[in-house]
């Protein structure tokens, strides 16, 4: 299902009898309450539903005592145009994710075009074009976060003015293009920093034909605002290189499903040990080599959380509410104000685990009974992850 991106909610919404509200939170993941109204895809009020305006709905969701979580937002992915991927020729990537919790994407970089422009001209041209096009198109309602040009050498500081007047308020992974030294990408870091373009840095052996190791030391000099798939995409950095990137740097910590699963472990323990767990955020780094993973996010989720003994309900904040935060977005977290992108899940049938939370901390990705996205229902029960224990049902 592909939509335009001017389709949008209109009427209340009330979501009701919630067993679960998971808020994206860090500082408090799990809300009491179990009544969430929308108006026009904007959240409007989160409590009990004897203290809240439930009267005039034109949709009514029952929960049916399951879980209520933010929409996953993926916070590393390689879009190209549409809902298709070149790197692994493969249609319908984006609404497949959708049916995993993903309800917004960020693009790194548009580096999977066939013949993919790099010249100065050239490559401005393609961030614009993707920013424009995924503004305008969104594959299963996802919002996709795309235009993000991976930087060359010979950029000056006007054509990073020229690209933010233009709307992209990203760089795709610096490291990718010819600009691989630390002091070439702490000033074009720092460019695109002052016209409030966020920068994300490549970490790691090389992934694509063209580009190299970005060690530990340049990550550091170029300062980027992101760290890049942490753990490697696809090849890590050693553990304590790792683990000294997140001492000595201030900058989001990405982890990612497409890198080396050890180390994705040892840097979320380094960032709950060094008490920054807000700067942790998950991505995929898909579509790549390994292909295209619609449950990735999940599945980082309950990697993370039973391997790193890492409470299921604060690795959905790295998933949700702190990619929000750091990346600005009008989504992440359940409070007033904030787009209704959520995700309706339940533990998945026959897990060991009690209950949802308990089944992600023993390693189980849950079941997803429905998808939500501005206030519009954009599927019911998932067509790829293990069915629900409990879906919600629309009752009016």
């Amino acid at each position: 299902m592909a939509t335009a991106a001017t389709e949008e909610a209109s009427g209340k919404v009330v979501i009701k009898n919630i067993g679960l509200l998971l808020s994206g939170d860090i500082d408090k993941p799990i809300l009491e309450a179990d009544t969430i109204v929308v108006m026009d895809g904007i959240i409007t009020a989160v409590g009990k539903f004897k203290d809240v305006d439930t009267e005039g709905a034109k949709t009514t969701i029952d929960v049916r005592q399951t879980c209520v979580a933010p929409g996953l937002i993926d916070s590393h992915v390689h879009p190209v145009f549409g809902d298709w991927t070149p790197r692994q020729n493969q249609i319908g990537w984006i609404d497949s994710t959708m049916n995993g919790g993903v309800t917004t994407m960020v693009s790194a970089g548009e580096v999977h075009l066939p013949g993919r422009p790099k010249d100065i001209v050239g490559l401005k041209a393609l961030a614009i074009t993707a920013q424009r096009a995924f503004s305008n198109f969104r594959p299963g309602g996802v919002k996709v976060i795309a235009g993000a040009p991976i930087i060359e050498k010979g950029m000056t500081e006007h054509d990073f003015a020229e690209l933010a007047s233009a709307g992209v308020t990203l760089l795709g992974e610096v490291g990718l293009g010819s600009v691989k030294a630390g002091y070439e990408a702490k000033e074009m870091v720092a460019w695109a920093r002052k016209h409030g373009i966020q920068s994300t840095i490549h970490t790691g052996g090389p992934s694509i034909p063209g580009s190299g190791l970005i060690d530990k030391d340049v990550v550091l000099e170029a300062d980027a605002d992101v760290i890049g798939h942490i753990n490697g995409g696809h090849t890590s950095l050693s553990e304590a290189h790792v683990c000294e990137l997140c001492e000595k740097s201030s900058r989001a910590i990405e982890i990612v499903h497409n890198g080396n699963e050890r180390v994705a472990i040892a840097a979320a323990k380094a960032a709950l040990k060094l008490k920054c767990p807000h700067r942790v955020i998950l991505g995929t780094d898909g579509p790549a080599g390994s292909g295209v993973q619609p449950l990735g996010m999940l599945r980082m989720v309950a990697l993370l959380s039973s391997l790193a003994n890492i409470p299921a309900e604060l690795v959905f904040c790295f998933a949700t509410g702190n990619t929000a935060r750091i990346r600005n977005l009008n989504c992440g977290l359940i409070e007033v104000g904030r787009a209704a992108d959520f995700v309706f899940m339940d533990r998945a049938q026959h897990t060991a685990g009690r209950n949802l939370l308990e089944s992600v901390q023993l390693g189980d990705i849950p079941g997803v009974g429905m998808v939500m996205i501005d206030g519009l229902v954009r599927c019911q029960r998932s067509r790829n992850t293990p069915p629900a224990t409990e879906i919600p049902v629309i009752v009016l």
